[in-house]
């Protein structure tokens, strides 16, 4: 329920801004808007206020504002004057462009919010290298500092996550680092076109980098697990398996993971004191057949070095509205080098997220706080406003495109070439929402 809820009204606030960007500029133009309305179909809600009927209609995916145009049917000799086809390009322009546009202000206004009320900074240190990863064959190790990503300098974890993930499907990524010793180094990621490349989508960016580290103390014991069963504890730190001392999480997720059913003698200290138990993992079966345990713990965090790799402070208005802008470009400038490289085929697909994965990234975000979810609304904000301002028909891009041309030329053009473009612009949509759906599908249900 938390997640259609957190959903709606995401979508509530989205669209109905974007499409108020589109109403109170084409107001201003003098231009006639005979209905707003928040969602398609058939409203099942309407109510009339002034030339404007505002409506709420039951397919939330999206918006539109109807105003006066010739070209959709017989207009009144009284309302040509304000007619929308009948204005001078440039207001054309003005009310395309204002839809998206005010999406990109809301990010900053939503971002600033968010980091008024205080910012937490994850510095990019690696913690931990998951074995076998992509990051673990590219020999990063616990304690690098990440510098730069093909050249780019990078100033916190989510700026070098981003950059690794978008750049690695295109060839070889050469990562810049100092190591734990000072040394400077290169990590070069190499992974394009592989089996594990094309599954990051599905692993939220993940490339086997954390940036922080786990201990082998218990941070958590699920109730009626095969841990809880067996007497351990939160706070227990694990010392040996079967007499074999494990100094890593990394290596105790292994013996579990290769344990299905065995049982497994657990020496560990508890107070300072050394104990031990007898744990038999339970058995579950993954997607491909392959069976792992579960034992039902996870780890504590390094407590000194989440103090070295995170940064908490809070921001003048001024410095966080200032840092909402910046956040804005530079996510915006992102999705746009993404969409640049889906074309020349340095992206992958998979990357390409729809309305489910939305809705479950809503109610995640909803659920971890206020913050987190302004935060989540303004990226999803800033997506919207550039998706829009794509050059394709039927997008508010492709139209600008269009009363640009028109501009220039010194008229509109033609019938055939703008229906041509609406049909290109139709099917392109189309093949990106089934691909969206597609990925949506995959990514929570495959």
């Amino acid at each position: 329920m938390t997640t259609l809820i957190a959903f709606i009204v995401a979508i509530l606030i989205l669209v109905s801004l974007h499409e108020f960007g589109h109403y109170i500029v084409a107001r201003w133009c003098g231009v006639k808007v005979v209905r707003f309305s928040v969602g398609f179909g058939k409203p099942f809600l309407t109510r009339k206020r002034g030339d404007t009927e505002w409506c709420l209609a039951p397919i939330p995916l999206g918006g539109y504002v109807k105003m006066v145009d010739t070209r959709e049917g017989n207009v009144a000799e009284a309302d040509l004057p304000y007619a929308f086809d009948k204005q001078h390009p440039a207001k054309k322009i003005a009310i395309v462009a204002a839809g998206p546009l005010t999406n990109l202000l809301l990010a900053v206004l939503l971002y600033g919010l968010s980091f008024s009320f205080g910012v937490t900074e994850i510095r990019p240190y690696v913690g931990m290298v998951e074995p076998a990863s992509i990051a673990a064959k590219a020999g990063f190790e616990p304690g690098d500092r990440i510098q730069s990503v093909n050249g780019a300098a990078v100033g916190d974890w989510g700026d070098a996550q981003t950059e690794m993930v978008l750049s690695l499907e295109a060839g070889k990524v050469d990562v810049a680092v100092l190591t734990a010793s000072g040394a400077a180094a290169v990590r070069v990621i190499d992974a394009a076109g592989t089996p594990e490349a094309g599954k990051i989508a599905k692993n939220h960016g993940n490339i086997g980098l954390w940036p922080f580290k786990m201990t082998t103390t218990l941070g958590a014991v699920l109730p009626d697990s095969p841990a809880e069963k067996a007497g351990l504890q939160k706070g227990d730190r694990l010392i040996s398996a079967d007499g074999q001392y494990l100094d890593t999480w990394a290596e105790w997720t292994d013996v579990f993971r290769s344990s299905p059913g065995r049982k497994i003698e657990v020496a560990y200290e508890r107070d300072g004191e050394m104990h031990t138990a007898a744990v038999r993992p339970n058995t579950e079966e993954l997607a491909d057949g392959t069976l792992i345990g579960r034992a039902g713990v996870a780890p504590g965090r390094d407590e000194a070095w989440d103090k070295e790799v995170r940064r908490e402070y809070r921001p003048s208005v001024t410095e966080a509205f200032g840092m909402a802008w910046d956040k804005m470009t530079g996510y915006a400038l992102t999705t746009v080098r993404f969409f640049g490289r889906l074309l020349t085929g340095n992206a992958s697909a998979s990357h390409v997220s729809g309305p489910l994965t939305i809705a479950d990234a809503a109610g995640q975000s909803a659920a971890m706080g206020l913050q987190s979810y302004l935060e989540f609304l303004a990226l999803v904000s800033i997506s919207l406003g550039v998706l829009n301002l794509l050059p394709i028909p039927v997008l508010d891009g492709g139209h600008l495109v269009y009363y640009t041309a028109e501009w220039i030329r010194g008229k509109p053009l033609s019938e055939r070439v703008q229906a041509a473009g609406l049909r290109f612009g139709l099917a392109a949509m189309l093949l990106l929402m089934m691909l969206a759906f597609f990925n949506d599908i995959n990514r929570l249900f495959g």
